[in-house]
């Protein structure tokens, strides 16, 4: 593994995980900490989606998953 990548550490995704869907039906969920700290590397470095290193997953899931949440953040407020 890369040392330059962003990980969530332990108590990060402690704060984080409760506040995730637990119910989802359908397609199996990709894995929610590696996808989080992919969102976070891409949004720290300001590389493009598409550059965001493997080691998070796809880049289209990646993208998918930060405007899906950011569209709920947005139906919540």
């Amino acid at each position: 593994m890369r040392p330059n990548l962003l990980w969530l550490d332990d108590h990060q995704w402690q704060q984080i995980e409760p506040h995730l869907p637990t119910d989802v039906r359908g397609k199996e969920r990709a894995d929610d900490r590696r996808v989080i700290s992919g969102i976070l590397h891409v949004l720290r470095s300001g590389c493009r989606w598409k550059d965001c290193p493997p080691e998070y997953g796809p880049h289209t899931t990646i993208f998918e998953t930060d405007f899906m949440g950011y569209a709920v953040y947005r139906r919540q407020r």
